[in-house]
């Protein structure tokens, strides 16, 4: 997995208003919660998928830069 592009993938979560929410999901057999996060407006959280962290979901309205472009959460 350490060769993997998209285990080395960063993003970035900036929260365009209070209580944005940051959940990490794991990889494997069964998806499980890993990681929550909360960030207040302005507040920029930087993520980087793993080995473990698979997947995240963004609740709130937020910018999130990948790659891949920007998008917005709403």
């Amino acid at each position: 997995m350490e060769n993997d592009s998209a285990a080395n993938d960063y993003i970035a979560i900036k929260a365009l208003e209070n209580g944005v929410t940051i959940i990490g999901l794991t990889r494997g057999r069964d998806t499980k919660f890993q990681h929550t996060e909360k960030l207040d407006e302005g507040e920029v959280f930087i993520a980087q998928f793993t080995e473990v962290t698979s997947a995240m979901k963004i609740k709130g309205k937020a910018e999130i830069y990948t790659k891949h472009g920007r998008l917005t959460a709403e």
